[in-house]
């Protein structure tokens, strides 16, 4: 995608129970977290108008990984959803992307925010479909086209100390 480009990339962060869903703005610099859909249903359709609404022929989809980058346990039903997308959308091309680590942003995040319990159960799909899509929208206008390596894990003392119980914030 380049400055102009009027398309926008459209991210799935898909789960059992919710799917976050993110778009890119029209430069493809930035990203913004839109709904979370329902996965029970036809979540096809509501993503059909979101497709439309958001002119876009790009659906990124997370890939789950392990952290040794090997396909993660639910990769093979993300690339069977992957399959789904491209039979109902043939005109718009589906892209899996690295997903390790994304919902752990994403809570870590929100918690960072103070966003309550309940809120972060509401919110934390779209974050992390947010949080993935902005990965790739970096890649891209790095000019890489694979996706990226895995990000450090943090430990539960270094988690700790950016929370809002103590210590000192990350980038203090």
């Amino acid at each position: 995608m380049t400055p102009g480009d009027k398309s926008r990339v459209v991210a799935l962060d898909v789960g059992t129970v919710r799917i976050g869903v993110a778009a890119s703005d029209p430069t493809g610099c930035f990203a913004q977290g839109v709904t979370v859909l329902r996965a029970a249903g036809d979540w096809m359709e509501e993503l059909s108008a979101i497709l439309d609404e958001y002119n876009s022929c790009t659906i990124l989809i997370g890939m789950p990984r392990r952290t040794n980058g090997a396909d993660g346990p639910e990769a093979k039903k993300m690339k069977h959803v992957a399959k789904l997308l491209e039979a109902r959308f043939p005109h718009i091309e589906v892209i899996p992307w690295d997903e390790r680590f994304t919902t752990t942003i994403a809570t870590q995040t929100l918690l960072e925010a103070d966003v309550s319990r309940r809120g972060r159960k509401c919110q934390v799909d779209k974050v992390a479909a947010t949080v993935l899509l902005q990965s790739y929208l970096d890649s891209m206008n790095r000019g890489v086209t694979a996706s990226p390596p895995p990000l450090p894990v943090m430990d539960q003392a270094s988690s700790r100390k950016g929370g809002r119980r103590g210590g000192k914030r990350a980038y203090e």
